[in-house]
């Protein structure tokens, strides 16, 4: 690969980790307000609601971290 290409790949391998930041930053965020919820509230629909919410947010967390990996090694 070329240096445009490198440096072209370093840009996105740039604009993913702040993707990756912001949605760290929405599911801990999330995360925070189940914990303070109550234990009966947590086990509620709108409590299952936030923990698929917080589930689908560290998958994406996981996915684009395996992504940067992945461009990482083409550099």
């Amino acid at each position: 690969m070329n240096a445009q290409g490198r440096k072209e790949i370093a840009k996105h391998i740039a604009s993913l980790e702040n993707v990756k930041s912001i949605l760290e930053n929405l599911k801990d965020d999330e995360e925070e307000k189940f914990d303070n919820m109550p234990e009966g509230l947590q086990e509620s629909d709108r409590g299952e609601q936030m923990q698929e919410a917080i589930d689908a947010l560290e998958s994406a967390c996981d996915n684009l971290e395996e992504a940067i990996g992945s461009l990482n090694e083409i550099q």
